[in-house]
């Protein structure tokens, strides 16, 4: 028997439509029914991929007596936090503020008018970890409820004030100016962990953003900052958190090292790792940092993308009930895959792999010895190695492929799908790979055919339907990645819809004392309407705003847009100085407004091979502080301001290096475009 779950969209929800709960979605009839029975509300928020989610819905939410328990005294609502990041952000703030932690699954119990009760994430079947069992939870609130509900209440208001209270802006006194860009870095720095790579301790996040940021200062001539960057990313590189065999990142890492991963596979995380590794290897030139940025968006091209063009959204932690099970091997296995002689002890001397193993009795692979270490022990040639090995994972891989693949949540996301749209673009422009480059301009074409309903966004899409009104974070991160992939095909399409964008986040989502709101001005009334600044595994949507409107107005000129921009800037500048990490993807932000960007416009035929000698040289290295317009000549229609008045010089394809609008001479070289932008640099 199903409940009513049963016709939604999200994966996650229909993973719970057959649960002996009587679980609603959000929406008016489960709210209504709270409060015409005069129950309180049992809200659980989760995601597909997540696997301690997987494990409450097993122990709790399968079993029929505390399921009945729930029904008899509850109305119980499920929620995809993916699909609805408005409520997850209101009620993880009141369960961060209240019991010091967050995390999914979310259990969080609320009155009838939707106002927190009492919070926390994952409940145990049985009193275990100092943790209370789920069954006496949900005795205890019902009979609070019924015996002592005026106490709940009045603390549930007081509560919902303090949550309110919280979303007004700290606005820092300090001016926004040059010098705090090296300050910052220095923070970072101090705070950098060179034993085992990355920040923070256990579990340990890629933070890509901080990265991202880190590599933005080395661009500039900064070498402790790309020492940083370098030593980071080689340190995710070698296995364990990241698939040596399929390519692609886990999560995160629930050790210090980077071994043991939380198997899930996200799509915003690939998006951003893939990212900075290219602009570390158009940086460094390794190419090591190419193969694995290479090797992340083969994988999501073969295992997340929908024929008709969008990217999915996760896959699951999980196979066959069990946590990590797809990626582990024993020796036996190897051995019976590589049975050539000499293969399968060449491969496990490289990753790592023991009899005993190194995760539950099987092996995580992990990169051990260099190519000169095993050229050493097995008297190779180390310029054969790569070859050997990238042949040997290609046979694992091969019979991975036939295992029970972990399930794929297949909905696609308009915010998540534009940073794998931008990753995808500029690698296909920087790497020469057609394929980036034609799947990105896939999903483009994907987002603004079937997420658009009369100019504005919607945020979720599945098998041909498309729902929930689309987020700040949505409309900006789809504006930005529309503008990377006009740098990588300049067609006037992808500007104007950007344009377009950005003018429905002027429109719905302004905040009438500096920045946006995290939801438009029709959306529907909750607790309070939130507005979220931190970045956190994404960047926040504000962030994303302040980028969109200082790369719009250097395409447009346009004066206002940055001023909005620089007033965001400088109200976060405290939050950003005292939480660097928290805040990394505004500090992208603050580089590219305090840093002097070049604005390029090239003016030519595109199948000039002249013209291409024009672009090319543009993409060969990291350039952080550089826009680029391009066109035929004249300018068609819809084409950036940047692109006015720009005349052929001597009838050849045509360079203006510019800032601010004020222009070097025309030249029609690559050579001497190249020297202008290099007398530019600081």
């Amino acid at each position: 028997m199903t409940n009513h779950l049963a016709h939604e969209t999200s994966p996650y929800l229909l993973q719970h439509a057959e649960n002996p709960v009587d679980w609603y979605p959000w929406g008016a009839e489960a709210l209504g029914k709270a409060r015409q029975e005069d129950k309180p509300i049992f809200l659980s928020i989760g995601y597909a991929a997540c696997h301690w989610c997987h494990v409450m819905a097993h122990e709790s939410f399968e079993d029929r007596a505390t399921a009945a328990l729930m029904n008899d005294n509850f109305v119980c609502i499920k929620v995809d936090r993916e699909q609805r990041p408005d409520l997850d952000s209101i009620y993880m703030n009141f369960v961060v503020a209240t019991t010091g932690s967050g995390g999914w699954p979310m259990s969080v119990f609320l009155t009838p008018q939707g106002k927190p009760i009492y919070g926390g994430t994952y409940f145990p079947s049985y009193r275990s970890h100092n943790l209370p069992s789920f069954t006496e939870v949900l005795t205890t609130v019902a009979r609070l409820w019924r015996t002592d509900r005026s106490s709940i209440l009045s603390s549930s208001e007081k509560l919902a004030q303090s949550l309110v209270a919280r979303q007004v802006d700290e606005i820092s006194g300090e001016a926004l100016e040059p010098a705090i860009l090296p300050r910052l870095t220095r923070t970072i720095a101090e705070r950098y962990d060179w034993q085992n790579g990355g920040w923070g301790a256990v579990p340990k996040f890629p933070q890509p953003m901080l990265i991202e940021f880190v590599l933005r200062q080395a661009s500039l001539g900064d070498q402790p900052s790309l020492e940083i960057a370098v030593h980071a990313l080689h340190a995710m590189a070698q296995g364990g958190m990241y698939d040596l065999l399929g390519g692609g990142f886990a999560r995160y890492s629930v050790d210090s090292t980077w071994l043991v991963p939380h198997f899930e596979k996200m799509l915003y995380d690939n998006a951003q790792l893939a990212r900075v590794y290219l602009h570390a290897y158009q940086l460094t030139g390794e190419p090591g940092f190419r193969e694995v940025c290479e090797a992340t968006l083969d994988f999501v091209l073969r295992e997340m993308t929908h024929p008709m063009g969008g990217f999915f959204s996760s896959l699951d932690a999980d196979s066959e009930g069990e946590e990590g099970k797809y990626y582990l091997w024993t020796a036996q296995e190897i051995r019976h895959v590589l049975n050539q002689p000499g293969e399968a002890e060449l491969f496990m001397a490289a990753f790592g792999v023991s009899e005993e193993g190194n995760f539950g009795g099987r092996n995580i692979l992990r990169r051990s010895l260099t190519d000169e270490q095993l050229a050493e022990k097995y008297g190779l040639d180390a310029v054969t190695i790569p070859g050997l090995l990238t042949s040997l994972r290609q046979r694992l891989l091969e019979l991975r492929s036939e295992r029970v693949r972990p399930s794929t949540d297949d909905k696609v996301l308009v915010a998540w799908n534009a940073l794998m749209l931008a990753a995808m673009a500029e690698a296909g422009r920087a790497l020469g790979r057609q394929d980036y480059l034609q799947a990105a301009i896939h999903d483009a074409d994907f987002m603004l055919n079937n997420m658009l309903a009369q100019g504005r966004l919607l945020r979720s899409w599945r098998e041909g339907s498309a729902s929930h009104a689309a987020y700040l974070e949505d409309y900006a991160a789809l504006g930005l990645a529309l503008l990377n992939l006009y740098q990588s095909d300049p067609n006037p399409r992808w500007y104007q819809a950007s344009l377009a964008l950005l003018a429905q986040i002027i429109a719905h989502f302004s905040d009438p004392f500096g920045g946006f709101y995290d939801t438009p001005d029709d959306h529907e009334a909750l607790l309070y309407r939130p507005k979220d600044l931190q970045d956190n595994a994404t960047p926040s949507g504000n962030t994303l705003a302040a980028m969109l409107l200082l790369q719009l107005s250097t395409y447009e000129g346009h004066s206002d847009w940055r001023s909005m921009a620089e007033g965001m800037l400088t109200s976060n500048l405290g939050m950003m100085q005292r939480y660097p990490s928290g805040f990394a993807q505004w500090l992208c932000a603050a580089d590219f407004d305090l840093n002097p960007v070049h604005e390029v416009a090239i003016v030519g035929d595109m199948a000039d091979l002249r013209t291409q000698a024009l672009l090319q040289p543009l993409w060969q290295g990291y350039q952080p502080h550089l826009l680029l317009a391009a066109c035929s000549s004249p300018p068609p229609d819809g084409s950036p301001a940047l692109l006015e008045d720009r005349p052929l010089l001597n009838g050849k394809p045509t360079a203006y290096v510019c800032r601010g609008f004020i222009c070097r001479q025309p030249v029609n070289g690559p050579r001497e475009m190249l020297q202008q932008l290099s007398a530019d640099r600081p």
